[in-house]
């Protein structure tokens, strides 16, 4: 920063229309057909993931593009690579008086504006005029060498944070997913049991605990405060492996007809759009009665909440669940055939070690996940502030319009 503070000292900025100095190119189409991913180059059109490969190029590496098509219209994007601009991607010509990763900069802070730009109807779109219009600073426009070294130096400290806001990233996400891995190998062990050893039983056994369906509770039926309850969508979206609160609630009328679960009671998902996801649960430890909605069902139990919890995350589980599972699109299990399937039930004592070991792991990668996108969400911050304080220069000339 030291070293900028030298190069702008003194320095006067022209700021210019982006048409008044360069062009805004638009692709040509390329047909499907054509594109293969063996071939060298690649394909932008409506977003800044490749569409496929081409043989041939028709924009050089170190180009800024701005999609002005679909759902991506107003986002701007950078390759350094040679490549095929389609009919949906501009590009910016290059110039002698840019740097063109000054300008990727400048301009993803213009995003906001442009996107705001879009045309709506029918097919989102972007007009080229609109970023014709753009205003850039050139600094020190007297002094074409100066000016190019003062942009450079910004898009050095610029490609820096950049760097390490992906590195820090990177590193956080591994970091997880070791936890995480962990925490399975951790889970599977601890709930696997000799069968001559511990006794495995139906979870609907009559010594044990029976499954309740949820009843026609829907979003609807939400109300600002009264009777907690949670709807079968909210385990999926909302809820770990526990909760003593909450996030919607129902009125005292309606939760008098509702299917009611108490404390200790396991809330299960059973209707999901895929396997994997299927029968996830969330232990209830509130105080208060809360209601269920259909497409979810409890188990009532005389279990340690947590140990039932923590089986229904393994693979010993879902092994068992996989053959009770019906439908097509959207798949199902219910709680007749839940019932059926077949839980270790060691000592109290033991149950209760083992929750203590796996409430650790849990609580870790719980503020890995929350701790994560705080984390990326304070870098971006402190970077998106960086670009703009670098890239912000008084308007102290007239604007040279088209």
């Amino acid at each position: 920063m030291s070293r900028l503070d030298k190069l702008l000292e003194g320095v006067k900025v022209e700021w210019k229309t982006l048409g008044s100095f360069t062009n805004v190119l638009r692709g040509r189409r390329l047909t499907r057909k054509l594109l293969s991913s063996e071939e060298k180059y690649p394909v932008f059109h409506g977003g800044l993931d490749p569409l496929g490969f081409y043989s041939v190029k028709n924009r050089s590496a170190n180009t800024v593009m701005i999609i002005n098509v679909g759902a991506s219209a107003g986002t701007v994007g950078y390759s350094d690579v040679d490549f095929w601009s389609s009919d949906g991607c501009y590009c910016v010509e290059h110039t002698k008086i840019l740097n063109n990763k000054f300008l990727y900069y400048f301009l993803l802070g213009e995003e906001f504006f442009l996107k705001s730009r879009v045309r709506k109807a029918g097919i989102p779109t972007l007009d080229a005029f609109v970023i014709e219009k753009l205003e850039v600073p050139i600094p020190c426009p007297d002094n074409q060498k100066k000016s190019l070294e003062i942009q450079k130096e910004i898009v050095r400290i610029l490609d820096t944070f950049t760097e390490l806001t992906t590195e820090l990233t990177t590193e956080l996400t591994t970091e997880l997913t070791t936890r995480k891995k962990q925490y399975s190998y951790y889970r599977e062990e601890l709930l696997t049991f000799d069968e001559k050893k511990v006794k495995h039983l139906p979870m609907g056994d009559e010594n044990l605990g029976e499954f309740i369906r949820g009843g026609g509770l829907q979003k609807k039926d939400f109300t600002a405060s009264g009777v907690g309850c949670i709807h079968y969508g909210q385990i999926y979206t909302h809820y770990g492996t526990y909760a003593n609160k909450t996030k919607s609630f129902v009125s005292e009328e309606f939760a008098k007809k509702a299917r009611i679960a108490k404390y200790g009671d396991l809330v299960i998902a059973t209707t999901s759009e895929n396997d994997e996801d299927l029968c996830k649960a969330v232990v209830w430890l509130g105080n208060e009665e809360i209601a269920v909605s259909s497409d979810a069902c409890f188990y009532r139990h005389n279990l340690n909440p947590k140990y039932v919890a923590y089986f229904f995350q393994t693979e010993q589980f879902h092994k068992q669940k996989r053959k009770f599972i019906t439908g097509a699109k959207v798949r199902r299990v219910n709680a007749d055939n839940l019932a059926k399937i077949k839980i270790p039930v060691p000592s109290e004592k033991e149950q209760k070690r083992i929750v203590s070991i796996l409430d650790k792991f849990d609580t870790l990668t719980t503020s890995i996940s929350e701790g994560l996108p705080k984390e990326i969400e304070l870098r971006t911050k402190q970077y998106e502030y960086y670009r703009e304080k670098l890239l912000t220069f008084p308007k102290d000339k007239d604007i040279v319009e088209i």
